[in-house]
Order: structure tokens, then sequence, then C-alpha cells
């Protein structure tokens, strides 16, 4: 395995914010790696990113790497389809967008299973870091997006 280059990302628009979600789909998170700060209005996530990047066109396999990814200027968190108390389950993280308000923007995590996690956020201020070495993963998301075979 080649000596991987960590993940650095920065958003500040939504256009941005389409590079993090493509880099995050398919993360692997659960309640317990999620957090709110409201005093310092931050949300952040841990995750098990899967590296698209460094995926090429093999079928099987891959890697995954720990990220941390954290939105600042939050002001509220609301989530729907989510069991809040299983904090070991896992969530598959499918995307991250932005819906801009007329008073900020409406971030939204979509998961696996229709779960969603809203933030309310005076902007788009967001941070994506993979933490540490990836490791070599059999098991490689499959969408199974082509219904012809």
């Amino acid at each position: 395995m080649a000596q991987a280059q960590p993940l650095r990302l920065l958003a500040q628009d939504e256009d941005d914010l389409k590079v993090v979600s493509a880099c995050l789909q398919d993360a692997l998170t659960s309640v317990g790696e999620i957090s709110y700060e409201p005093r310092r209005r931050r949300f952040a996530v841990l995750a098990h990113r899967f590296r698209w990047e460094a995926s090429g066109d093999a079928r099987t396999g891959g890697e995954r790497v720990r990220a941390a990814l954290h939105f600042d200027f939050v002001d509220r968190v609301r989530s729907r389809g989510i069991a809040r108390d299983d904090t070991r389950g896992l969530l598959p993280l499918l995307a991250v967008t932005a819906t801009p308000r007329d008073d900020g923007v409406t971030i939204s995590l979509q998961f696996g299973g229709g779960g969603v996690i809203d933030l309310d956020a005076e902007c788009v201020d967001c941070q994506l870091n993979d933490l540490g070495a990836p490791w070599r993963t059999e098991r490689r998301p499959d969408h199974d997006l082509d219904s012809s075979t």
C-alpha cells in the first residue's frame, strides 16, 4: 500500500461542501461518535471514511481511514429517523448538503435507512481531516445501482 497523504479539506460554501460530501460518501459512524457543543457552536463527527480517491478500479476492497468532520457557527441541531439511544449502531453517511435560508444555512447529513441530522448554521464553515494511517478493508461499499446485472 502506498503512503497516503491525509486528506484536509475546508468548506465555506455549498460548492465546497459537495466535495466534502463526495469524500464522505459511505463513511461509517455511530451516535456515540457525534457531538454538539452549543457553547462553542460546534458540531462534530468522527467516522471511518472509505478512501474513494485511493480505490482505483478495483471491484473489491479498498481503504478506510479515521476522519474528523466538524462544523462551526451551528445554532441548532435536529435529527429524525436516528435512534439516539443506540450509541454503537452503525450509521452509514450518504451525503452532506446545504440549503440556504434567509438567516443562514441548513446543513443536512443524510444517512442510510433514512436518518437525517439537520444543522441550522450562520454559514457553511466545515473542516474534514483524516486522522492517522488508512487500513485495508475487503468490504467495498456497493450500492448495486446497475439493475441490469
